[in-house]
């Protein structure tokens, strides 16, 4: 079968596009027909070395896929050859950019059947994250407030309808180029963070901040203060630590996104019901990998891209 992988840690240049052993289920594992994968930026992180996750090389990225179990390993209850299916992939582990990944079965749920099942692929961990950011790392409940810092990117989208769904006033920052779909998303007050100092617009203090973007260490810790006493401040930036303020109760928490197979399966529903919208910026062929990651490499890559592998 066809893959991209990586033989040794560095630029982009690393990946490669070629023909590798196709995989055999264990016990307890699935094997699945890849009808796309997710970039991630810890596929970039990861690739290049920077990313302490202990991988086994070669590796193949992506570990968020979607795609129709094949072929199924002993003791697998529950799903079935022929299932279409999503998955948020043991990171350590080989990841989707192939023509076939296995992977163990409670990794999977079924796939969403209102979208395309490549689409699908755009969920897991993204959608993931939101979810732990707002609601088990920062508690959030129906009445309260949240500020999103970086709401203009796929974790912020996410993470505004799914508290807007939880009946919680949304005030997010965003750039002019991603105003608009801040607005969609449902967010009830917008702060253009190019031209107008946060600190001054957020009248009334908020229940929680995420932030979602790579922001100054001090302008970060001077955001603080918007918090209420008693409140969180919540970031999904691993690579700066999450300011809190011990003096009046304010926690400070950094998510690590973590398989949760039963709230995946929640989140499929909400796709499936009109409650959650899943954003595919573009499809790439699997052979564009490479170039993909040299992008990110240079400067990022904006809005949701999924790889199909053929």
């Amino acid at each position: 079968m066809k893959a991209v992988r990586f033989h040794e840690v560095g630029g982009p240049e690393v990946l490669k596009y070629e023909e590798i052993e196709q995989p055999t289920p264990a016990a307890g594992e699935v094997r699945i027909r890849v009808a796309a994968s997710a970039f991630n930026a810890a596929d970039n992180g990861m690739r290049a070395g920077f990313l302490p996750i202990p991988v086994v090389l070669p590796h193949v990225p992506g570990y968020d896929v979607s795609g129709t179990i094949d072929a199924v390993g002993e003791g697998v209850d529950g799903v079935a050859v022929g299932d279409d299916v999503i998955g948020f992939l043991p990171m350590e582990r080989d990841g989707g950019a192939a023509e076939y990944v296995v992977a163990p079965a409670d990794s999977f749920v079924k796939a969403p059947t209102s979208i395309p099942l490549a689409d699908a692929a755009a969920l897991p961990s993204v959608a993931l994250t939101a979810w732990q950011a707002l609601f088990d790392e920062g508690r959030l409940e129906a009445g309260q407030h949240v500020l999103i810092v970086g709401a203009g990117g796929v974790v912020g989208k996410y993470a505004i309808q799914l508290a807007k769904r939880a009946g919680v006033h949304v005030v997010a920052t965003a750039s002019p180029r991603s105003i608009d779909a801040v607005r969609e998303a449902g967010a009830d007050e917008i702060v253009d963070h190019t031209s107008t100092d946060l600190r001054s617009t957020v009248g009334e203090q908020v229940d929680v901040l995420l932030n979602l973007a790579p922001i100054d260490p001090e302008q970060f810790a001077s955001f603080v203060g918007l918090v209420r006493d008693g409140g969180a401040v919540v970031s999904t930036t691993a690579f700066m630590a999450t300011p809190g303020d011990e003096s009046r109760g304010v926690r400070a928490a950094t998510v690590f996104v973590l398989p949760n197979r039963e709230r995946l399966a929640e989140l499929v529903s909400l796709v499936d019901s009109g409650e959650l919208t899943v954003e595919v910026t573009r499809r790439i062929p699997l052979t564009e990998l490479p170039a993909l990651h040299a992008e990110a490499a240079a400067g990022g890559v904006a809005g949701k891209v999924i790889v199909l592998p053929a």
